[in-house]
């Protein structure tokens, strides 16, 4: 079997090339996740929140309905919608990611660690909201 020489010089400018574009591809990357963020609101919109691509809390505003809510819900409700942002984030970065290193083991422990999706909301009967209301005269 007969192969023909490398000419050195043109595998060297050939590995160069494929350095480059490996180095354009990282700053690109790098680029779009430092821009990747999530955001979301609460379903009736007192709560609205921006997260980095890391998770960290970057915009929260409150609504003057949130005003209503007693404290133990609107702290339970921020809490709901951060998450919400976290998947809007991590989604984001999954895109990202897959965009520049492909499908394989990086990818996966990305999604290996997403957020978890929430659990599904207790049902509640209608009666039960005027059960503890405060400063309710009973």
């Amino acid at each position: 079997m007969r192969t023909d020489p490398v000419d050195p010089a043109e595998w060297l400018a050939g590995y160069d090339r494929t350095l480059a574009r490996a180095a354009a591809n990282a700053r690109a990357a790098s680029e779009s996740l430092r821009e990747a963020g999530g955001r979301a609101a609460s379903p009736r919109g007192e709560v609205e929140v921006e997260v980095g691509p890391s998770g960290t809390l970057t915009g929260l505003r409150l609504s003057p309905g949130a005003r209503a809510l007693e404290a133990e819900a609107l702290a339970r409700l921020i809490l709901a919608t951060v998450q919400d942002a976290h998947r809007e984030a991590a989604a984001r970065v999954v895109d990202i990611m897959s965009e520049y290193v492909g499908d394989g083991p990086a990818l996966q422990l990305v999604r290996d660690n997403l957020p978890a999706e929430p659990d599904a909301a207790p049902s509640r009967r209608d009666d039960d909201y005027f059960a503890d209301v405060a400063g309710v005269i009973r």
